[in-house]
């Protein structure tokens, strides 16, 4: 089945959503005919059920966690490894923990890496999710 087309953009935003807790506490789902992307989360109310067909996965492919791609915290080490070696240990320890972004913020900020780590982020994802993308065989405009 082909997949229809969708708007990058459209996948940036669900995969932002997905991406924001953990793994399985918000959803995304990209209806392989239509290019509709349907959400679920876990937390709040669901302005519409999700489609009864969700499960079957030539009709519908879900959105992953930016874990799935790899942009989490092997990301971080990445970038670390990049442009401040020498705390690389330190970031390590601040992963050991739970609410490792706000510790890791700030080191970089201390540093002045906050505006790089975004935009080194932003870029990966992109980069990641364009790879998703043409793995899956979805077509994208945008």
């Amino acid at each position: 089945m082909a997949i229809a087309a969708t708007k990058f953009d459209d996948l940036i935003f669900a995969f932002e959503f997905v991406s924001a807790g953990q793994p399985m506490e918000h959803e995304a789902y990209l209806c392989a005919e239509t290019g509709v992307i349907h959400y679920h989360t876990e937390f709040g109310d669901n302005e519409e059920p999700l489609p009864d067909a969700i499960g079957d996965a030539e009709k519908y492919i879900a959105i992953p966690h930016k874990n799935e791609l790899g942009l989490g915290k092997r990301l971080v080490l990445k970038f670390i490894g990049e442009t401040l070696p020498d705390a690389f240990a330190e970031v390590e320890d601040i992963f050991r923990h739970k609410g490792a972004y706000a510790p890791l913020k700030s080191l970089l900020e201390r540093h002045g890496l906050l505006e790089h780590w975004y935009e080194y982020q932003d870029k990966s994802q992109q980069e990641a999710l364009r790879q998703w993308c043409d793995d899956s065989g979805i077509a994208i405009h945008g």
